[in-house]
């Protein structure tokens, strides 16, 4: 029996193992860059398909665990849940299309999915067409009319019929995929070094001092979650979105790379002191942190502004009360005023 396994998971590393996981929908950018730092305990080899999906390949994931594909997707997925409160979807296959496809398929909130490589053109053969991982909503439309409503009618097809109805580049791929040759590798590509943080507004609002409370607690969180993560900032980025769909931007450099309140607000109330607000009603306001660093990159610099070096200490002791009691146990009085 342990020599059936041996062989079982031998046979698994002769191919290409990828694994596609998708996360749910309007996760956000944080807990996202999370799940992927927990796709690197597996593979080195990982890349962030943002917003809420990456990739994975396995190979060495399987000679170093010696295990099977599935029961690393049934890891994966007991971790992100246990750890983040997050239920994944895992396909896995032998090309990035059947993985992601495989990812595709699975209904419930979260599962695993692993097609057995010698099984592939089976699998895909029963899928209708706009399943396949790389077929999109006027593909699907074009090659239905044509009478390809599945997978294994899409595989019988000759080529050059797919490359008429799709397009030259379109058709060569669609008709390779549907027959389980996909050669990409997975490239590792980490997100960039942003991380972000939102307000929508319940009623759009005028209320100047409601708006400068919300951007102050939009500080406050953007703040903590870099020291949380050890980074710093050196540039910030302002979105402010409009009723009617309209949005002002604007980023600017930070006279040093920092992760403390007040140099976060500083900068941040230039930022919108710029937009130069008047009858424009707010539907939301979005902060991002740009070009992220980690914090131990950065010289310390030596401050003699008590000032300063007192609201650091209470930014501290804050911290603590953050990690005991949550992220809204303590903060600013405006924003609890104004704020909720």
């Amino acid at each position: 029996m342990a020599a059936e396994a041996q062989m079982r998971v031998s046979g698994d590393q002769r191919v290409s193992s990828v694994m596609h996981v998708r996360c749910p929908d309007r996760l956000r950018e944080d807990v996202f860059r999370q799940v992927l730092e927990l796709l690197a305990e597996f593979s080195p080899v990982v890349q962030a398909l943002p917003p809420t999906a990456a990739l994975v390949e396995l190979r060495g994931s399987l000679r170093y665990h010696g295990t099977s594909t599935r029961y690393l997707g049934e890891v994966l997925r007991i971790r992100t849940l246990s750890r983040l409160g997050v239920d994944v979807r895992v396909g896995i296959g032998p090309t990035i299309t059947v993985a992601a496809t495989a990812s595709g398929q699975i209904d419930a909130p979260g599962g695993v999915l692993a097609v057995d490589p010698d099984q592939v053109v089976d699998w895909l053969a029963p899928l209708p067409v706009e399943a396949l991982h790389g077929i999109g909503p006027k593909q699907a439309v074009a090659l239905r009319e044509f009478g390809v409503h599945c997978v294994g009618l899409l595989a019988a097809v000759p080529p050059a019929t797919v490359q008429r109805l799709l397009g030259g580049r379109a058709g060569r791929m669609a008709a390779d995929r549907a027959r389980g040759i996909d050669p990409r590798p997975v490239a590792p590509r980490a997100l960039p070094a942003t991380t972000t943080v939102r307000r929508s507004f319940a009623q759009h609002t005028l209320d100047g001092a409601v708006v400068r409370a919300a951007l102050l607690d939009l500080v406050v969180q953007l703040a903590y979650q870099l020291r949380h993560r050890g980074q710093v900032a050196r540039g910030l980025t302002l979105v402010l979105r409009f009723a009617g769909g309209t949005s002002w931007e604007k980023t600017r450099r930070l006279p040093e790379a920092s992760a403390h309140d007040d140099d976060l607000r500083t900068m941040a109330y230039r930022l919108i002191d710029a937009a130069g607000l008047q009858r424009g009603r707010l539907a939301g306001l979005v902060l991002r942190g740009e070009d992220l660093v980690d914090a131990d990159q950065v010289a310390l610099q030596i401050s003699l502004d008590r000032v300063r070096e007192n609201r650091l200490v209470a930014e501290a002791a804050s911290d603590r009360i953050r990690a005991k009691f949550g992220p809204g146990a303590i903060g600013p009085a405006a924003t609890f005023l104004r704020v909720s």
